[in-house]
């Protein structure tokens, strides 16, 4: 009985050997089918970003060198050709309104007002004989001693009189205005700034000889660099210090911008009215302004990073901890080709996103890199 089941013990062996490898083989496929459901399973898209922090426009710390200039000023000319024969004032005068500057040959207008007159004279001489005549055949015609044709030529040659006369007159009055043209006068109380004629120099009628201004209202002139104009805008709040002492001071608002850059300093003129300025700063002092100090107003971002939906602006902010990006309202206040100025929603250093801001979505995860690394 032990020899004929000595060979069933071993077949079952090999039996059991057979089915543990079955196992074992299905037991691996079902572990690689898992890792490949595992490998299948997508990761969250990370979006690589360019950003860059908030930060405050830039401002000149040594602020902007500029003069004290009148705001209302004028050039005077001559109305008629001729050639100066004085003088009266000195750049740097004081003039009252009606008081004379230069004067210009008056030879020519002299003569034109003589014959002016002369010819008026002789208007009135004509206008006299036929108003004589006129009234001597209007009584004739009224005792039937005169023809209507005698008393009509009579009344046509009176009317005729009386125009020449009025035409004369004309002439007397035109020829004194221009009399009067040779002597340049002021038209108001101010000070002579600069003078472009001289002495003996023949001018033409609008050729500018003088320019007045009024120094009762001054105003603060000073040029300002375009990469640092950003932020400075009518009614910018400027503190003005004359340049030969600190101590004397005041307060200006910006009232003009220059619309186009100088082409040779691409700089713009900015206009700054002072308030109640001290009597030093006279016209033509060197001053230098400095722009009042930075406010949540003055943040500034590249153009780029400002997003527009239903009228409204927006930026997204990077979370650094998090890698993750929001959308953050904001109130933006200027801008420019490259820049804009944010007044509210943005605080100075927030990462700012500055490219591709149409195909973010909250909080989606992002590489971030400032634009200025490779």
């Amino acid at each position: 009985m032990n020899r004929s089941e000595a060979p069933r013990s071993g077949a079952d062996g090999r039996v059991c050997c057979v089915l543990s490898m079955i196992v074992a083989v299905i037991v691996a496929t079902i572990g690689m089918c898992g890792c490949r459901e595992q490998e299948t399973v997508p990761s969250p898209v990370v979006r690589p970003v360019l950003s860059t922090p908030a930060a405050p426009i830039a401002r000149s710390e040594s602020g902007y060198s500029g003069t004290i200039e009148p705001r209302f000023q004028a050039d005077v000319s001559f109305r008629v050709l001729g050639k100066i024969v004085s003088r009266d004032v000195n750049v740097g005068d004081t003039v009252k309104q009606g008081q004379r500057i230069a004067t210009i040959d008056p030879e020519i207008q002299q003569i034109a007002v003589r014959s002016a007159q002369a010819s008026l004279t002789n208007a009135k001489a004509l206008l006299d004989n036929a108003d004589k005549n006129f009234k001597r055949q209007e009584k004739l015609l009224a005792q039937n001693a005169a023809s209507q044709s005698e008393f009509d030529t009579a009344k046509t040659n009176y009317e005729s009189a009386r125009s020449d006369v009025t035409q004369a007159e004309s002439n007397l009055a035109k020829a004194k205005e221009e009399l009067d043209y040779t002597e340049l006068r002021s038209d108001l109380d101010g000070v002579v700034m600069n003078l472009y004629a001289e002495r003996e120099q023949t001018v033409k009628a609008g050729q500018v000889v003088a320019t007045l201004a009024d120094p009762t209202v001054r105003e603060a002139v000073v040029d300002v660099d375009e990469t640092t104009l950003r932020g400075i805008e009518p009614g910018t709040e400027f503190r003005i210090v004359l340049q030969q002492s600190d101590d004397i001071q005041t307060i200006g608002t910006v009232r003009e911008i220059a619309p186009q850059a100088d082409a040779k300093t691409r700089t713009r003129r900015v206009r700054i009215s002072l308030t109640d300025p001290p009597e030093a700063f006279r016209l033509g002092s060197t001053i230098r302004a400095f722009p009042s100090a930075a406010s949540q107003s003055d943040i500034e971002v590249p153009l780029s990073a400002i997003g527009s939906e239903d009228g409204s602006s927006y930026v997204w902010i990077v979370d650094e901890t998090k890698n993750t990006v929001h959308k953050t309202a904001v109130t933006v206040s200027s801008t420019d080709a490259d820049h804009a100025t944010i007044s509210d929603g943005v605080r100075l250093g927030d990462r700012v996103v500055t490219a591709g801001v149409h195909s973010l979505t909250e909080g989606q995860t992002v590489a971030w890199k400032s634009k200025a690394e490779p």
